[in-house]
């Protein structure tokens, strides 16, 4: 039997009833939700021929938790992860690419959001420690809206040993941290990359920044420290798509 996985939320249950019907096992409306938007869920799953389950609004708070599931969820077929190895081999038919590392982002949610982000910019994947960071959850999913079933998260045993691995491959490690003396713009950004963020507060670990061939900044004129992890990654991640459009 394949694995299965559960999402939740209107945006992500409806992009996989679009987009990849053929995973969705059964879908789950609360019985309180008769409007046109949980109708509309409903009429797509029919004409997709995915199975429809009405349940107690208690009954999906007790199977997700306390979430803001919307009164939708959904069972799909789970995609098989990318190993290192696989990303390695994704690198040799991939021209210029673009990867996302995360060095410990605790939040699903700023996960989330990178992924949507990640997904917009065009990158290849979206690289995440698996010990102590968010992985990618059904809270995660929701706020991907879909980008997590188009950009891979590839789980990592060592993070620096992989950033390693990168950089023989010839891809640039270009690392963000807010006291670095060169801003994004200033580096070149059009060839073959891996921008790395560090986690929420405390930032890149040492070891990993060591490991970085440029740290870079992001333009700051207010008093706030430091930007949340997903606006910085959106920040660097379009500096190097306008970048690669200019050139």
């Amino acid at each position: 039997m394949k694995p299965s996985e559960t999402i939740y939320g209107i945006h992500a249950v409806r992009f996989m009833l679009e987009r990849h019907p053929d995973r969705v096992i059964r879908v789950r409306l609360a019985q309180s939700r008769d409007d046109p938007r949980a109708r509309e869920i409903e009429q797509l799953a029919e004409r997709r021929e995915r199975p429809v389950e009405r349940v107690d609004v208690h009954a999906l708070r007790q199977q997700l938790g306390d979430v803001a599931h919307q009164g939708v969820t959904a069972e799909i077929a789970a995609l098989p992860s990318w190993s290192e190895d696989a990303l390695l081999e994704s690198l040799q038919s991939a021209r210029a690419p673009v990867l996302l590392a995360l060095d410990g982002v605790q939040d699903p949610h700023n996960l989330g959001a990178c992924l949507r982000t990640a997904d917009a910019c065009g990158a290849l994947a979206v690289i995440v420690p698996k010990d102590r960071a968010a992985q990618l959850t059904p809270a995660a999913r929701k706020v991907a809206a879909g980008a997590a079933e188009t950009t891979p998260v590839v789980s990592v045993t060592n993070l620096v040993r992989t950033l390693k691995l990168l950089k023989e491959a010839g891809l640039w490690i270009v690392g963000a941290d807010a006291s670095a003396e060169k801003p994004a713009r200033e580096v070149d950004l059009t060839g073959p990359v891996v921008l790395v963020l560090g986690a929420e507060g405390s930032g890149l670990r040492q070891l990993t920044r060591q490991n970085c061939d440029f740290l870079v900044s992001l333009p700051q004129r207010g008093a706030v420290e430091s930007l949340n992890v997903s606006v910085a990654a959106a920040m660097l991640l379009y500096e190097a798509l306008r970048q690669r459009q200019s050139a």
